[in-house]
């Protein structure tokens, strides 16, 4: 069984662990923790992993947040994987940061890069693990927020958070969606 798990950000040193790039923190996360580091292809980088003999196709696509549709679609279609086997890890401003939520579908939340995956794929239903990063900004602050780095009291906890999301994705893989969403949810 092979399955894709895109972890949504900018590429560029200025957005590098930025708010924003959360999900490329998860992948590389789960990379480093395989010990395998990411190769540039068509679309992003990619590296892969086998756990329990289920193949596992990391990508951080190079397509900017607002075309994300394009990498995931590519990647797809190239491994030839089922939408039920992908799974999108963005950041999310309606959660407390550090919260992890882990859905089978839903909107975009005005999200752009899940807009643009939707948009492309013709369904929101596909698995997204939302990683919150808070909203402690200004009126109008919004975009500086998000492609803000994060403040050291969120940089104190933010292993055991990783930890955790690459935990996540793993039972995602093992388990199912549903499982997955019973165990980690509720925490």
């Amino acid at each position: 069984m092979k399955y894709l798990i895109v972890g949504l950000g900018n590429i560029g040193p200025e957005y590098h662990e930025t708010r924003h790039n959360i999900g490329f923190m998860v992948v590389d996360a789960l990379a480093k923790d395989a010990n395998k580091s990411f190769t540039d292809g068509r679309y992003g980088f990619t590296t892969t992993l086998s756990i329990k003999g289920r193949q596992i196709l990391l990508l951080k696509p190079s397509t900017y947040m607002n075309l994300s549709g394009n990498a995931v679609r590519y990647w797809m279609q190239k491994e030839n994987i089922p939408l039920e086997n992908v799974l999108i890890i963005v950041d999310d401003l309606a959660l407390p940061f550090g919260t992890l939520r882990l859905k089978n579908k839903g909107s975009d939340a005005g999200h752009n890069g899940l807009k643009h995956i939707a948009a492309t794929l013709g369904t929101i239903n596909y698995a997204r693990l939302r990683f919150g990063i808070g909203n402690d900004y200004p009126r109008g602050g919004q975009i500086d927020y998000v492609i803000g780095k994060f403040e050291e009291e969120d940089l104190k906890t933010m292993p055991e958070r990783l930890q955790t999301a690459g935990e996540i994705i793993k039972s995602f893989c093992l388990a199912g969606i549903d499982n997955t969403m019973n165990q980690f949810n509720k925490k």
